[in-house]
């Protein structure tokens, strides 16, 4: 169980533990934070009454009766499920994972990663980078939310004033709340993306550094076995989000299509506002994935530009182990395994093995070879974020454009039809 805060230290550190703890207790307040029974229970309670029973209610007294003028056609059950479908899915997944390993490990910038010190600025800018993300997004949807809620108000009002507003400010508190929860798990996952590049763009340094060759494939396999635990711990939230977010734009195309009344701002402008945010929030997600695989898959070019450099520099003769000056080639020291703790179900889907202990080079091979074999690995294991072994990359994403458009040009063709007099 992980601990339910995070204590501020002093310290180099405390500014960056001071982040975290803000952003812990955003997190909580959304009830993401699920560290006990009782948290739980008090989050999927407050769930279930911003995002299904308030807007029933609004739903249930805000029906027109006496609006006979004005052709009026409902969504706003299809609306409904659809954006708390997507925000219960967001809750699930993104709680289960601060529930298990708690803040700093789900996004890897606990101490014992090693890297906190070093990086602790940048993560404190990425950090900032994700409220920044979060409000600009949200903001910009709920101005059109808003809009479409006022203009409705107007144009529909009947009864009371005072029941108008009332039902005016629940359509948006609901709707405040399970938009922000979704938007805010997808943020989230950026934000584990960001963070890890973080180390996949410090790696060139990492090369700089007058080391042996067994320091490098030991940060590379650290690199790579990082980012199968967040493969591992994402692909079932970024799979359904794509699923559930294809079901719902195909449901409301349906809706828009087949419907044979007039549909205007009014009755189908929330399926305008539901489409912007599910789509940026999907993009949001898919954007991540694929920029963490690409740094992954861009080691390869930065390990081999790094070896070009050292062999056009190095007074070395390949394969005899003998430099110039008669001394004999580097010996390599024994490296350990890595000190990594994880469980069990961190491993699925990840080719991590660990450095044998008696582990010794011959001193009559050449650095030139051995950096050869260490390109040769990287090239060979480049990885990226991957989905039951689907690497997210821009081509998984271009064939996902591709097969929506077809799904949206065979709705269309069995909904819309063109009679030629």
């Amino acid at each position: 169980m992980a601990s339910a805060q995070l204590h501020l230290v002093e310290g180099p550190d405390w500014e960056l533990d001071r982040s975290l703890t803000t952003l812990e207790n955003f997190l909580g307040l959304l009830g993401f934070c699920q560290y006990s029974f009782l948290r739980a229970a008090f989050s999927w309670l407050a769930f279930f009454l911003f995002c299904v029973a308030l807007p029933l209610f609004a739903i249930e007294f805000s029906r027109c009766a006496g609006c006979d003028k004005v052709e009026i056609e409902s969504f706003e059950l299809e609306i409904l499920v659809s954006r708390a479908v997507v925000a219960a899915v967001s809750l699930l997944c993104i709680s289960r994972n601060l529930r298990k390993y708690g803040l700093r490990k789900a996004l890897f910038v606990d101490r014992c990663h090693g890297h906190m010190t070093q990086f602790r600025k940048q993560y404190i800018e990425k950090i900032r980078v994700f409220y920044c993300l979060l409000a600009s997004w949200f903001g910009v949807c709920f101005l059109l939310k808003a809009a479409r809620e006022v203009t409705r108000l107007i144009y529909l009002h009947h009864g009371s004033w005072w029941l108008s507003v009332v039902l005016f400010l629940a359509c948006l508190l609901s709707w405040s709340y399970s938009t922000l929860v979704f938007l805010a798990g997808c943020a989230l996952f950026k934000l584990v993306g960001n963070l890890q590049i973080i180390h996949f763009e410090n790696y060139g340094k990492v090369l700089e550094r007058d080391s042996d060759i067994l320091v490098y494939i030991e940060e590379h396999m650290r690199l790579t076995y990082d980012l199968s635990r967040i493969s591992h711990r994402f692909r079932i939230f970024l799979l359904l989000e794509l699923l559930l977010v294809t079901a719902s734009q195909i449901m409301t195309l349906l809706q828009t299509t087949e419907n044979q009344s007039t549909i205007n701002f009014i009755n189908g402008g929330d399926f305008a506002v539901l489409s912007i945010v599910q789509l940026v929030g999907i993009v949001l997600c898919l954007s991540a994935a694929a920029k963490i695989s690409h740094r992954a898959q861009s080691l390869g070019a930065v390990a081999s530009r790094w070896h070009a450099l050292v062999t056009c520099n190095s007074s070395e003769v390949s394969g005899s182990g003998i430099l110039d000056n008669g001394r004999n080639a580097e010996y390599c020291p024994p490296v350990g395994s890595l000190s990594v703790n994880y469980s069990e179900s961190d491993l699925e889907s990840a080719d991590y093995m660990s450095l044998p202990m008696n582990l010794q080079q011959n001193s009559s091979t050449s650095s030139y070879q051995k950096r050869q074999a260490f390109v040769a690995y990287v090239q060979s294991n480049t990885g990226g974020f991957t989905v039951f072994g689907w690497i997210v990359d821009r081509m998984l994403i271009n064939t996902i454009f591709f097969l929506e458009l077809s799904l949206v040009c065979f709705v269309l063709g069995k909904t819309i039809t063109i009679t030629i007099k």
